[in-house]
């Protein structure tokens, strides 16, 4: 039987970046998301929140 041995530090390198690469998209899209549906509902312009409300009734969102 062959000995384990550790993996070599480029294997590990690129494993690091393909975790990270998916972290930072992954973070600007919850970011972006929070700040697009805040705006949305806090908004005091009747256009912006009536829109936002009929988008979510039209994907299916109970909202009251």
């Amino acid at each position: 039987m062959a000995a384990m041995l550790p993996a070599p530090a480029a294997t590990l390198d690129e494993a690091l970046i393909r975790k990270t690469s998916l972290a930072v998209p992954a973070s600007l899209a919850i970011l972006l998301g929070s700040l697009i549906i805040g705006i949305a509902g806090f908004s005091h312009l009747d256009v912006v929140h009536n829109a936002a409300h009929d988008i979510r009734h039209s994907a299916g969102f109970p909202c009251h």
